[in-house]
């Protein structure tokens, strides 16, 4: 039995890992600035503003846990550029805090999700690779990259096991859509109440949608995985490795739900790239992870999910 905190474990992501890591016998502590209950799943949650929080409570927080996963952050991609230093010092800050107290305790592994849709901006190679330059175009996507530096930097002068997950973009029920990150939830969401669908554009943007419970396997994988024997921290994409367009998402709930849908095409947005696919490669070869839950599936086990409960705090599968 592996022991972990959850650092974020009550938001979209988190709450699917703290399910998976108890469901197969890890002991999981839960931290999060809101109280939403994880059930017998997480017998331990603490309730705590962990960008105001000491550094004595960040080191009661982790205490001994074999794993830190740090998936809080309190921005999102559409709206950070709005005020970049708020971005800055209400994510780095936990970043730090983190790393600091995780190397006064001795070390440990720490694993960090970070966004494969924004740290690279503008892609030179589809499907991108981890070795592509990062050079984001939003704010969330350069916050989230100086966490990436940060861990490295820990890595290397203290040895830390950091841990990085860049994420595509994941979908499936729990997913909040009243914060406006994550398309096809918020699509799939907008067409259950028959409300209008707002796309930026044409509908020719790409993206890569990963179904939840792969997102859960890959990050489970990526924390079991042994160091690498030249000691470099790990960072690995975490996606479908498959491009759809928007439209192409509009077609396909179109089909599940078997009625046509109110979409309005908005102006495109500056800091949108075009294409965002990611090369999942590596983590197949390294980690022996790949998804399993194709697009068409997954927004069918969404659909019905929603159907059932439209505020449904789980995917069921």
């Amino acid at each position: 039995m592996t022991s972990h905190v959850v650092v974020g474990g009550c938001g979209f992501l988190g709450r699917h890992i703290v399910r998976a890591l108890a469901e197969r016998g890890d002991e999981v502590s839960v931290v999060d600035v809101v109280d939403f209950p994880t059930g017998s799943l997480a017998p331990k949650t603490t309730i705590l503003d962990v960008s105001r929080a000491s550094a004595s409570e960040f080191d009661t927080l982790i205490g001994a846990a074999e794993v830190i996963h740090h998936y809080a952050w309190t921005t999102m991609p559409s709206t950070s550029n709005d005020d970049p230093l708020a971005d800055l010092q209400a994510n780095l800050a936990v970043t730090i805090k983190l790393l600091d107290a995780v190397k006064r305790r001795g070390g440990g592994r720490i694993v960090f999700a970070s966004s494969g849709g924004t740290v690279y901006g503008r892609l030179r190679t589809i499907p991108v690779p981890e070795c592509h330059a990062l050079e984001p175009i939003v704010a969330y996507g350069a916050s989230k990259v100086t966490a990436e530096k940060y861990l490295q930097l820990y890595h290397y002068l203290y040895g830390i096991d950091a841990r990085i997950a860049r994420i595509s973009n994941p979908y499936g029920a729990g997913q909040n859509p009243a914060q406006r990150q994550g398309a096809l939830t918020t699509f799939v969401h907008r067409a259950l109440a028959g409300d209008m669908i707002e796309i930026w554009g044409n509908g020719e943007v790409v993206r890569d949608f990963i179904y939840i419970a792969d997102v859960v396997s890959g990050l489970i994988a990526l924390a079991d995985a042994a160091p690498f024997v030249d000691g470099d921290p790990l960072i690995f994409n975490i996606g479908s490795g498959q491009g759809t367009s928007l439209a192409e998402i509009i077609t396909l709930i179109k089909g599940e739900l078997g009625r046509p849908l109110c979409v309005v095409n908005k102006p495109t947005r500056a800091f949108d790239v075009p294409v965002s696919v990611l090369d999942i490669t590596k983590a197949h070869r390294d980690l022996g992870w790949a998804p399993k839950i194709s697009l068409q599936l997954g927004i069918a086990y969404m659909v019905g999910d929603l159907t059932l409960d439209p505020t449904r705090r789980f995917s069921s599968r």
